[in-house]
């Protein structure tokens, strides 16, 4: 039995890890980091609820849930590491490439083991392509578009729209479209940006758009808030064909409501020598933590720190190009 520390006890603990932390026999929550103790209660009445990291690290738990606004992630990852915990960080890790090396050194000394929470690999659409490219249905691809297109106009005040590090829909969704591309097709060549504050009041950038390139091969990245209609979710263009499909995975819809998993059958638009509707593969965040159970006994994480620092990077290097104007060749 894995014994399992949330800390923080927002909206992403109660939708994103408790319900699978519940669900599979290998995790107990035997604490909670958190300063509404009547909160945590009622939805764990026997839990252990602790004021600091610190007193929850001097318990017996192995394993840390770090939900908490990004900008603390990294001293928090620290502190977990030094008494030799395990540890699971919701996206994006850190802040900086210089952190994330930092983390990786350390990690490497301790007895305990970073994997980042990265549940959009699991997504049924992101499924679907990397099966349709490795099974070569599309030729060589050429063109491939991910958007995270909303209709928010409106800036709430948040800690992710407000000022400050770690704010900004590039850190909150472009981390989960770069992780994508990255673990799909590794590093690029080239980056150009355009990061971008649109809204009125607008505090942090709320819209993206990030070109990737892999020698003649182009990855858009994108993501507005302005967007009222339906877009497409992923396109992906190759020398046999396309595939596109619209949509957002419904996992998260599901969780919201309750539920470990959506019974919503997804389609796409499979176009070759003629276009033809299919069945998108069923998404499984579950099988994330199925495999952070595993990575327990293995010691090798499901998304390591080097994922995310790669992924860090390119979020520096998209500043960096929106900043200059310039496209920015990697080394």
């Amino acid at each position: 039995m894995i014994k399992t520390v949330l800390v923080g006890f927002g909206f992403s603990a109660n939708t994103f890890h408790l319900p699978f932390l519940k669900a599979i026999d290998s995790f107990e929550v035997s604490g909670v980091v958190s300063t509404r103790p009547t909160e945590v209660h009622s939805e764990l009445p026997d839990v252990s609820v602790y004021a600091t990291l610190d007193e929850a690290l001097q318990s017996d738990a192995t394993l840390f849930v770090i939900t908490t606004p990004t900008h603390l992630h990294k001293e928090m990852i620290v502190d977990c590491l030094k008494a030799g915990k395990d540890v699971l960080v919701e996206k994006p890790a850190f802040l900086t490439t210089a952190e994330g090396y930092e983390l990786m050194e350390l990690e490497s000394q301790s007895r305990g083991l970073v994997n980042v929470y990265q549940n959009r690999r699991y997504d049924g659409d992101f499924l679907t392509i990397k099966s349709l490219l490795d099974s070569n249905q599309l030729g060589e691809w050429k063109v491939i578009e991910s958007r995270f297109d909303r209709f928010r106009p409106n800036v709430r005040d948040r800690w992710r729209e407000n000022a400050g590090p770690g704010a900004g829909i590039l850190f909150d969704l472009g981390s989960h479209l770069i992780d994508q591309t990255l673990a799909l097709l590794g590093k690029p060549d080239k980056i150009q940006a355009d990061v971008m504050i649109q809204r009125e009041d607008g505090q942090s950038d709320d819209g993206f758009y990030v070109t990737l390139y892999y020698g003649e091969k182009r990855v858009y990245l994108r993501s507005n808030p302005f967007i009222a209609g339906e877009t497409p979710r992923f396109e992906v263009h190759g020398t046999k064909g396309s595939f596109v499909k619209f949509g957002l995975d419904p996992q998260e819809e599901a969780l919201k409501q309750g539920k470990l998993s959506s019974d919503v059958l997804e389609t796409g638009i499979l176009s070759t020598d003629e276009s033809e509707t299919i069945q998108v593969e069923k998404g499984d965040y579950l099988m994330y933590y199925q495999q952070l159970a595993e990575s327990y006994v293995t010691r090798q994480p499901v998304v390591s720190l080097k994922d995310a620092t790669l992924t860090t990077q390119m979020i520096e290097l998209a500043r960096q190009s929106s900043e200059s104007g310039e496209m920015i060749t990697l080394n």
